[in-house]
């Protein structure tokens, strides 16, 4: 075999039609190795995850809840550990999300589809699904013959045994989702009880019947039809990430050999097809980098397991780059480089987006102010000559106790103000804000005719609270001069 010979992939042989296209549907087979054990591991840890996260609690003190992580739908809240997030803070929700999605590109820069392989929600289901379908109905061979055979009683309640357990998996995934909007001791108890909302059993319905549907029953043609990320994966990689590779150096030409034979002058692929047979998607990774590849690398632990039964070396197929690999089919040495203009820029981003939130996180203030003057109508003049304007005063109080403002105004002479819902006098009044809560005053401020210079003065509302005071300009109305 010449080590310098061009990198190529395998040719689609005439009249090859593998097994995926013969039935529409791929048939993994089950394979032991390094990427199947992370996978397993992959999936319990996400499962766990999943699962048991809501149950942690976390001491926000009386009257708050105490679960570590909760998304609190009905008192329009989330929390995260000693974080409060209320409506209003929505930006936080988008940073999350840049964020999400410039550490998936980073992922992808570095490590290919490595969280397509063994951390996406559909992977992690998929493999717990087709694991059941082992158990019941065998290995590969034996699911395709069980597939092709007619209907019978055996058949069928072996069926009906493995959409069973898929519903009670996909049930559990649709409780487990619903346990972060709600504490969850308190939902699981009233979802086992029959006093849960319909909203409740309605989530649970929804995300149980996707994932039954997806993992179950859509599987691999969720990855190459439905999952947008697999059509522009090609962008976020370049010759130095690390992808699922064959070394078409080394294996080509390939075919059939025997356990024992010599392997001078040809290539080391034997043609098993191991590497087919084990793939979720049914892709053969011989013919280069494709859409429907997940990454998962279970290629490569049927490839090294065949490559160990003829005494060959490992890694014919490996998670390497494709400038190692061309490096090594000219007799070079390849290497890893993390740490190149695309990892750098998607670092820096995520370093600043990550600052910024951080910051802000930080500087947040406990205590905020609206001011909503009426419209209609913008003002009224009394009996005496006076002019009125009415205002809406909220105080957003995001402390978790009872506080007292004072309100005050300034920058019009002669002012006064009537605050309902406080205690009131000439120029200033205590208002009384409950934890966690948003406190409404409506504001009549009343000045003398006098006083106005022309449409258009301003007012200020200024808040003494225990923390800051924050002054609030407003406009007041008055007739033209």
């Amino acid at each position: 075999m010449d080590s310098k010979a061009a990198v190529s992939v395998l040719p689609l042989h005439q009249g090859e039609v593998p097994i995926y296209m013969e039935t529409g549907k791929a048939y993994p087979r089950a394979v032991k190795g390094t990427f199947r054990s992370l996978k397993w591991w992959a999936t319990a840890v996400t499962l766990t995850w999943w699962h048991l996260a809501p149950f942690l609690r976390w001491d926000r003190g009386a009257g708050e809840p105490n679960q570590a992580i909760l998304i609190d739908m009905a008192g329009r809240r989330a929390y995260f550990l000693f974080i409060e997030i209320w409506p209003q803070e929505v930006y936080y929700l988008t940073g999350i999300l840049l964020i999400a999605a410039i550490s998936l590109f980073l992922m992808s820069a570095l490590a290919g589809r490595v969280w397509c392989g063994f951390f996406c929600w559909q992977t992690v289901y998929t493999d717990l699904f087709v694991w059941v379908e082992k158990l019941v109905s065998g290995d590969r061979s034996q699911r395709i013959a069980f597939d092709r055979q007619p209907m019978s009683a055996g058949k069928f309640g072996k069926t009906a045994l493995i959409n069973l357990v898929w519903a009670a998996i996909s049930a559990a995934c649709g409780i487990g989702f619903t346990l972060w909007f709600g504490d969850a001791f308190q939902v699981l108890g009233e979802i086992f009880t029959g006093t849960a909302s319909v909203a409740t059993y309605g989530c649970i319905v929804v995300i149980g019947g996707f994932c039954f549907l997806l993992g179950g029953y859509a599987r691999e043609r969720v990855c190459v039809y439905l999952c947008p990320y697999s059509r522009f994966q090609s962008a976020m990689f370049d010759e130095h990430s690390l992808i699922v590779t064959y070394e078409a150096w080394r294996g080509e030409p390939g075919g059939t050999a025997r356990k024992g034979q010599s392997f001078e002058g040809r290539g080391h692929c034997v043609d098993c097809r191991s590497c087919v047979q084990a793939c979720p998607t049914g892709i053969d990774i011989r013919r280069g980098n494709q859409l429907a590849c997940i990454g998962c690398a279970l290629c490569i632990d049927a490839c090294n397991s065949v490559m160990d039964r003829y005494n060959l070396p490992r890694g014919l197929i490996s998670y390497d780059s494709s400038a190692n690999i061309e490096a090594r089919g000219r007799g070079g040495q390849g290497g890893v480089r993390l740490i190149r203009p695309r990892t750098l820029i998607y670092g820096g981003i995520l370093a600043v987006v990550g600052s910024v939130m951080l910051i802000r996180l930080v500087s947040r203030p406990d205590v905020e102010v609206n001011v909503l003057h009426e419209r209609a109508p913008l003002y009224v003049q009394m009996s005496d000559g006076s002019i009125r304007n009415g205002y809406v005063y909220k105080v957003l109080n995001m402390k978790a106790a009872d506080r007292s403002f004072t309100l005050s105004l300034s920058g019009l002479d002669g002012a006064t103000m009537d605050v309902v819902g406080g205690e009131t006098r000439a120029t200033q009044a205590e208002l009384q804000v409950a934890r966690d809560s948003v406190g409404s005053f409506r504001i009549y401020v009343t000045a003398p005719a006098a006083a106005l210079t022309g449409k258009g003065m301003t007012v200020n509302f200024d808040l003494d609270g225990p923390s800051r005071r924050i002054e609030t300009p407003s406009l007041f109305a008055g007739p033209e001069k």
